[in-house]
């Protein structure tokens, strides 16, 4: 089965609202063995929307619309539906009860603008909407005795939407059947760009086929590496996911992490309570943000002692204990203070581990030496100090999360060598 979304809404082609709806049903069709052949976005233009409509249905199984289906005059999807297929609207008195009955419940009356909501093309089913005041249509096209195509209009509110394609949409179309078995899995790496990563992967074309792809998914966090596997069975599809899985681990494996939705701050907390260990960190360029991503993790009271967000060299000298002599001669993005401001945390706030961000987030504020992405990172413990130079790109918030993640990556290795 092949399927094609279609969103619709001017607020969407111009940037106003993001599209939420496209990823999610995207996933959700995968998931289901449904093979999502495209993704079109459309503004509220009943011609345009007819047009994208009929090619939709005439190039796939399933065809999943959303938004357009409020009380307001730019809502056409409606209209738009009935004109293609050319039947009349009818007035359906129980969705227009309904929609009273969600009003009262708000103590509310309803405008009258909301009868248009009860206003459905002949022939169309209706889906009961028990979230809002938009009812779902659904429509099958017969040739001879077997469905031709599926059709599902649903509201664009996002929980709306949500919750009509999981109770009423997916189990028509599981009825329907002719779905694959599909079976995704994501390694996730750090500390190695996309490129570099690649050339150590090397090839892979004895490997990979029609029935096993392997994506490349480059973000601020590393690279993800997504397998797909087609089989006739979920059993045969696993088989073919732990084959490649295998062999990407042999090759790449001191780059991976974790798998699926797993972060790296979620598997650095997971190390640091393993071994009982505590972390305390000292930040300037990241402005926090490293300490907000290790205490995203439920749990992390167990390992994080705090976190001094140390911008100015005041703060530095006076909450870290930053030597003034070190500002001096080698600025506040230098390895030096880099250290001291490792050390210093650790000791101020008594834990196991000190972590430390300083440099130039950009997008002004470089020099030939110190250049707009220059950042050191520290990492002080036990057994002693270090930190390392990055040089990372002009965006101030990517340069805070690149930072983050280097940081967080050099604390996985330094654990798995058995540091501290």
């Amino acid at each position: 089965m092949q399927a094609t979304v279609l969103t619709i809404g001017d607020e969407l082609l111009i940037g106003q609202v993001r599209d939420t709806n496209a990823a999610w049903l995207g996933e959700q069709l995968t998931l289901a063995g449904v093979i999502l052949r495209r993704v079109v976005t459309v503004g509220d233009d009943e011609k345009t929307l007819q047009s994208e409509l009929r090619q939709s249905l005439a190039e796939s199984d399933l065809v999943v619309t959303t938004g357009g289906l409020g009380p307001t005059d730019d809502d056409k999807t409606r209209e738009a539906v009935a004109g293609l297929f050319g039947v009349e609207m009818a007035f359906q008195e129980n969705i227009l009860d309904d929609i009273r009955g969600r009003f009262k419940l708000r103590r509310r009356s309803m405008p009258e603008s909301n009868r248009s909501q009860a206003m459905v093309p002949a022939g169309f089913e209706v889906l009961s909407n028990r979230l809002g005041t938009a009812p779902g249509l659904w429509h099958e096209t017969k040739q001879g005795e077997a469905a031709a195509s599926m059709l599902a209009v649903l509201p664009g509110v996002p929980y709306e939407m949500k919750h009509l394609f999981t109770e009423e949409v997916l189990p028509r179309v599981r009825r329907r059947g002719g779905l694959h078995n599909i079976v995704h899995r994501t390694l996730r790496t750090a500390g190695i760009g996309e490129s570099s990563l690649q050339e150590t992967v090397g090839d892979l074309s004895g490997v990979l086929s029609d029935n096993l792809r392997l994506a490349w998914l480059p973000g601020p966090g590393g690279v993800r590496l997504r397998m797909t596997a087609f089989g006739r069975n979920r059993e045969e599809a696993d088989d073919r996911i732990a084959q490649l899985e295998a062999c990407l681990r042999d090759r790449i494996g001191a780059y991976v992490y974790g798998a699926n939705d797993e972060t790296l701050e979620e598997i650095v907390g997971r190390m640091l309570r393993d071994r009982s260990l505590t972390v305390a960190v000292a930040e300037s360029c990241t402005g926090g943000y490293v300490a907000h991503a290790l205490t995203n993790i439920p749990g992390s009271s167990a390992y994080v002692a705090g976190g001094i967000v140390a911008y100015s060299n005041p703060a530095k000298m006076d909450l870290l204990g930053v030597s003034p002599e070190a500002l001096r001669q080698h600025g506040a993005v230098s390895e030096v203070v880099a250290m001291q401001m490792a050390e210093g945390v650790r000791r101020r706030l008594g834990a196991d581990l000190g972590l430390s961000t300083t440099g130039v987030a950009g997008p002004a504020g470089g020099t030939s030496e110190k250049p707009v992405g220059t950042a050191w990172i520290g990492y002080a413990d036990t057994g002693g100090v270090a930190a390392h130079r990055l040089q990372l790109v002009r965006d101030r918030m990517l340069n805070k999360q690149l930072t983050a993640t280097f940081l967080m990556e050099r604390v996985r290795k330094n654990l798995l060598a058995g540091r501290p």
